[in-house]
């Protein structure tokens, strides 16, 4: 079955960076456009950035561009989000999404925290 495991949250200070993962399996990863969603407390999920099948493309939330970075490695099949220059606005739990077949896949999650 599809599984989506994120990884790679924390507590970090405002200014600082962290770089999560989501590692896939149980379809064929390297045929799907992967997304990256967020969720603050009291607010819906919003989507942070997307990337084609092939990483030749990608887009951002204009909350993120220029500071937040997707990118993809087929082989093994994982999908990263490097996030640097992090806001107190940027506290949110962050997921990985695989929409397959008309139907979405998500991650559980994973808390990233920034404050001083």
């Amino acid at each position: 079955q599809v599984q989506l495991v994120e990884s790679g949250g924390g507590l970090v200070q405002p200014g600082g960076s962290l770089r999560l993962s989501c590692a896939a399996s149980g379809f064929t990863f390297s045929s799907r456009a992967m997304s990256w969603y967020r969720q603050a407390p009291g607010k819906e999920r919003e989507l942070v950035a997307s990337i084609t099948s092939t990483g030749g493309s990608t887009g951002y939330a204009e909350s993120v561009n220029g500071r937040f970075t997707i990118s993809r490695d087929n082989a093994k099949n994982t999908v990263h989000l490097q996030m640097n220059r992090l806001k107190s606005e940027d506290t949110a739990v962050y997921y990985c999404k695989a929409q397959i077949n008309g139907g979405n896949y998500w991650g559980q999650g994973t808390q990233v925290t920034v404050s001083s």
